[in-house]
């Protein structure tokens, strides 16, 4: 119940209009517009971005303050003591798993990573080089066609098999999409591996040779893959409650979702890293494109530094960045040119004023393009990469919404088209 109201007075109306305002856990009160349909009015807020079109327990975010929240936990705390599978756990239910439900938890993801096999002739209907993120929108709500034994969204069990369906066999679309793009075969998961040991294995290995997967890289790639788990509305989580609302089957939700994610705007920022270091091309550069980031009337901007939510910093750059040193630190790369060039520019934003001022600090995207590189993993893949680790996120938001009353999704406009008029005769 709302304890607060906001009077709104609008000219024509008579009568000032009574708004609730309702107080959530953290963040901001809300006023509840829904009662101006009644009375001939709409809200306008291009973007969403002072509407809360849903409640929800899931993640909160404090940009101001530079705080990350999965069901109360700070993605700090859960980067250092949990890892991507119990993080999965936790958004998916709520609370963290016991050690014989984490247990159980993981064997059922690990038996679910194959995919049927009549869904590997998929990809030959794709040419090899087309960009990861269409083949894998279509690959995934192609799983619908596969598994349609649990698509009743209504019932508990069916949206609990989708769920760790959906989880499992990403890493193992994510790496046929590599391999479909440089002509070697698939590789099929293996149950006796980690979540990233086995994304890994089946992306680097072949039938030919079978490495063993280093476990800082892996542990690089599982922090990679939990800290991009879930990060409140944003745009694809969005498009995944509104596909939702329409009452979609799960797969074609989360397909949505990664198409939004595809967008140079969401998705695309670790990418955007690569793309600006070899525009730079050679430390003797850097000066020049600082100069530039600096100039108001230049277009190009430093990718990576800053973040539209954060406005302080990015809680989850500083563990990205400690993952980034053992990466590189691992296989031996302090000296690759690009590479480089990166950490030359880490160091300008930590220490120049003018980055300082305006909290232009490396974000996680700047430091998980970085490691994504060294790893070996095409740039054109990051994408891909960010729509395996936020799954979780995605089916977490579904399933609330779907728990819950929930309308379909139908924002309003200001039209400002042309008034009625006759087709000439």
């Amino acid at each position: 119940m709302a304890d607060k109201k906001a009077i709104l007075t609008v000219d024509g109306i008579k009568e000032s209009l009574e708004l609730p305002v309702y107080e959530g856990t953290l963040g901001p009160d809300v006023v509840d517009v829904r009662s101006l349909t009644g009375k001939g009015l709409f809200t306008y807020d291009p973007g969403f971005v002072s509407t809360a079109a849903t409640e929800s327990k899931i993640t909160y975010i404090d940009g101001d303050a530079g705080v990350l929240l999965h069901r109360g936990y700070p993605i700090e705390q859960l980067a250092e003591k949990s890892d991507y599978l119990e993080t999965c756990y936790l958004l998916l239910h709520g609370e963290l798993p016991s050690p014989a439900e984490k247990e159980t938890f993981v064997s059922t993801i690990k038996n679910h990573t194959m995919v049927h096999e009549q869904l590997s002739h998929f990809f030959n209907g794709f040419r090899r080089d087309a960009h990861p993120m269409a083949i894998m929108c279509g690959v995934v709500s192609a799983l619908s066609a596969f598994y349609h034994d649990s698509l009743d969204i209504h019932d508990d069990k069916h949206r609990v098999i989708s769920a760790h369906r959906l989880i499992a066999k990403m890493p193992t679309l994510a790496a046929m999409v590599y391999k479909y793009s440089i002509g070697q075969p698939f590789m099929y998961p293996r149950n006796d591996l980690s979540y990233s040991e086995n994304f890994l294995h089946m992306m680097f290995n072949t039938p030919c040779e079978d490495r063993e997967i280093s476990p800082i890289l892996a542990k690089a790639m599982d922090r990679i893959f939990l800290l991009h788990a879930d990060h409140e509305q944003n745009a694809s989580t969005s498009t995944v409650r509104l596909a939702g609302s329409t009452g979609a089957n799960p797969f074609a939700c989360i397909a949505a979702g990664i198409a939004a994610l595809w967008g140079p705007a969401h998705g695309g920022a670790n990418e955007a890293v690569l793309h600006m270091l070899a525009e730079i091309g050679d430390e003797s550069n850097i000066d020049k494109f600082i100069a530039r980031a600096k100039d108001k009337e230049d277009p190009f901007r430093l990718m990576g530094f800053g973040h539209r939510v954060y406005k302080n910093f990015d809680p989850r750059a500083k563990v990205m960045k400690q993952t980034c040193d053992e990466v590189l630190a691992e296989l031996g790369m302090e000296d690759d040119p690009m590479l480089k060039i990166a950490m030359k520019l880490e160091k300008i934003a930590t220490e120049d004023e003018y980055f300082i001022k305006r909290g232009l600090y490396p974000n996680v995207d700047f430091y998980s393009g970085i490691i994504l590189k060294a790893i070996g993993i095409p740039t054109e893949l990051f994408t891909v990469i960010f729509a395996t680790g936020r799954t979780p996120g995605w089916i977490a938001h579904w399933n609330e919404m779907i728990s819950s009353d929930y309308r379909i999704g139908r924002p309003r406009q200001l039209y400002t088209g042309h008034q009625r008029r006759d087709y000439p005769a």
